[in-house]
């Protein structure tokens, strides 16, 4: 890669940073104009036609990259927890709020956005919710719990409720931090890990009966 074309991804993906910052700073991504974005990085609002043909573009791509991570962190965690599920459960799912914690902006997006304004950026959403629900079952299906389910449909309906309740859990986890300080946000955080982990055993428990 060219230092010139190294220098238009930077600028490229500062653009996607900004709209991101800008999004989740209490506005929704359809009230942030090309203008703002463009100011935000020190540029010209002509040099952002250079990236994105237009804030619906930009907004598809910025779901694009919020996905992957995601993705990635619900597919590692999903696996940590379903191999531990007969051992040490909670810890994947402490982990889960961890990763919250680290990347709140990605989530605090995805949330406020699934229903949003933009019915681009909505629709980009919920295709990457469906790509991830199919992800979710494709790896339940080769698990050896899950291998009494034998209709894919009915995995796939416990793939959507997970992954559902993961952006339950995360948008209810956010909230705390506005709500409580110091010792009531552990208190309350806790409470809430362990109320998680109440919810996934129920479900686990009427996995195994199930049929």
């Amino acid at each position: 890669m060219s230092i010139r074309d190294e220098r238009k991804q930077q600028s490229r993906q500062a653009l996607l940073d900004a709209a991101l910052q800008l999004s989740t700073g209490g506005r929704s991504f359809s009230s942030i104009s090309l203008r703002e974005v463009a100011r935000e990085v020190g540029l010209v609002p002509t040099a952002f036609y250079r990236h994105f043909q237009d804030m619906d573009a930009l907004g598809q791509e910025l779901v694009d990259q919020v996905a992957l991570h995601i993705k990635s962190l619900i597919h590692q965690l999903g696996q940590s927890y379903l191999q531990q599920v007969s051992t040490h459960p909670d810890s994947s799912i402490e982990l889960f709020f961890q990763a919250i914690n680290h990347s709140p902006l990605e989530w605090q997006f995805m949330i406020a956005e699934r229903w949003g304004g933009s019915a681009a950026v909505r629709q980009a959403i919920a295709r990457e919710i469906e790509d991830l629900i199919e992800d979710l079952a494709t790896d339940l299906r080769k698990l050896p719990m899950f291998e009494h389910i034998q209709d894919s449909q009915d995995l796939k309906v416990l793939s959507t409720i997970l992954i559902n309740l993961s952006f339950t859990w995360a948008m209810t986890w956010l909230s705390l931090a506005s709500q409580y300080q110091d010792a009531a946000l552990s208190q309350h955080q806790q409470q809430f890990v362990e109320n998680a982990n109440t919810q996934i055993r129920l479900m686990f428990r009427g996995v195994a009966n199930w049929g």
